[in-house]
């Protein structure tokens, strides 16, 4: 049924009961038939929910190669594109694949509400006053007891509550460089840490990606030898936009490299539990025996982008960060921390993203077939291990700006490769956000956005 198009991907199929008495087996027949079809990727169990019809790759293409930046160092300018990019998911009617953050259908803001009014009523005085740096104890705490998972040994005091992880982005270089430095980071890396490297006027040397594994370190130790390198900026768990993920013995070799010659590693963790395994993936700060990496995360990509609640771990840096929080924004919003907070220490956080890695990981696998069955050829496509990024390489002719032009026209939007570097490379590259709930009129817009590459072929 699954492969005659009977039942697509999401369909739910018959219960282990109703399936015993259609086929006139025993239910223990039924769930052993069942739990094959688990083991060969056609159908995956939801808690409490029943099986459903896993999406498939039926049009399977090769991902992108590693990719090859100028090892040069160079300036920054990328801010025009990030703005274009963010004017654009303000028009309406606008179907965006550009923005990275989950459509408001597929968060729990009705739960969130419901806790946030709760929250609201008991706070009392303490909910419009300010939660001073570090912030919210509540939500420290919860932090450090879910990165446990991740095999970090943080306590709750080693971690300061930001605006978000742009605003932990920004505390972490402003507390290690000065205008001029020379910052090691991702190529390609999301545009917002290149936006920061801009407005701070440092400069970058762009380190080779592996769509799987990630940052190339051999790579990196070159660059260690011939530069003065003031920090390095990396996404170890399911980099945006590659969605790859670095092996454990690449992040402790990363941390124990970079420690040698003394220059901090500010590891962004931001999609970490957004993985597709069994296991949360470790971190590379769990490595960490000097106080040299600084780890930041948020819960945009994961639960409210609205409500700007993100985190720091300075590790050594921890005063000369909290320094810098006070006298840039002084505090975190209270309620929003007391809400995720109470979100967590329930269980309803965990409850969430079960369903959300599944939703994700779906929507990856649909987005990719359509792209693969309706771009022209050759397409690669990455194969992400976490998160809802795809990164697609079109044909080399096809330049992503004019595609980005044309695409707008038609009320789509895009994410195209030049944002994604410093030097604007990756011409014929673009970023493909599936953090949108599946509908007729998303797949319309990709097969049309399939047809426009096509036209600038």
């Amino acid at each position: 049924m699954i492969h005659s198009g009977t039942l697509r991907a999401g369909d739910k199929v018959p219960s282990v009961r109703r399936a015993s008495e259609q086929h006139g087996v025993s239910v223990t027949t039924v769930v052993q038939a069942y739990l094959l079809l688990e083991d060969r990727g056609l159908i995956e169990a939801r808690p409490k929910s029943g099986f459903y019809v896993r999406a498939q790759m039926h049009h399977p293409v090769p991902a992108p190669e590693i990719s090859r930046p100028p090892s040069a160092v160079t300036a920054v300018s990328v801010g025009g594109l990030q703005s274009r990019l963010f004017q654009a998911t303000r028009l309406p009617g606008v179907i965006s694949f550009g923005n990275a953050a989950p459509a408001p259908e597929l968060l729990p803001a009705e739960k969130l509400n419901r806790i946030l009014a709760s929250v609201s009523r008991r706070a009392g005085n303490r909910g419009v006053s300010y939660a001073m740096p570090p912030g919210a104890l509540s939500l420290r705490r919860e932090i450090a007891r879910r990165l446990m998972d991740a095999g970090s040994r943080l306590s709750p005091n080693d971690i300061i509550t930001t605006s978000g992880g742009t605003e932990a982005l920004i505390l972490c270089l402003r507390a290690l460089t000065s205008p001029g430095d020379i910052v090691a980071v991702e190529s390609p890396t999301y545009f917002g840490v290149l936006h920061v490297f801009e407005a701070l006027k440092l400069r970058a040397v762009e380190i080779p990606m592996h769509p799987d594994t990630g940052m190339d370190l051999d790579a990196l130790e070159k660059v260690l030898q011939k530069q003065k390198i003031a920090a390095c900026v990396a996404v170890p768990n399911f980099n945006n936009p590659l969605g790859s993920l670095m092996p454990d013995a690449n992040k402790e070799r990363l941390v124990r490299m970079l420690a040698q010659r003394d220059v901090p590693l500010i590891e962004d963790d931001i999609f970490g539990e957004l993985y597709y395994g069994e296991h949360r993936p470790r971190v590379a700060q769990s490595y960490d025996e000097h106080q040299n990496v600084i780890l930041y995360g948020s819960f945009s990509k994961t639960l409210a982008p609205g409500y700007r609640v993100g985190w720091v771990a300075p590790g050594r840096y921890h005063e000369k960060i909290q320094t810098l929080k006070l006298i840039s924004t002084l505090a975190t919003a209270t309620l929003p921390e007391l809400a995720i907070a109470e979100f967590l220490a329930t269980g309803g956080y965990d409850h969430y993203l079960r369903t959300a890695r599944r939703t994700y990981q779906g929507l990856v696998e649909r987005v990719s077939n359509t792209i693969a069955t309706h771009f022209p050829q050759p397409v690669k496509i990455t194969q992400p291990k976490g998160g809802f990024l795809l990164w697609v390489e079109l044909p080399p002719t096809v330049d992503a700006l004019k595609l980005d032009d044309l695409a707008l026209e038609e009320k789509i939007s895009i994410a195209p490769g030049p944002m994604f570097s410093a030097k604007q490379g990756f011409r014929n590259f673009i970023r493909i956000s599936c953090a949108n709930a599946w509908t007729p009129k998303i797949e319309k817009a990709l097969i049309r956005l399939g047809a426009l590459v096509k036209r600038l072929m």
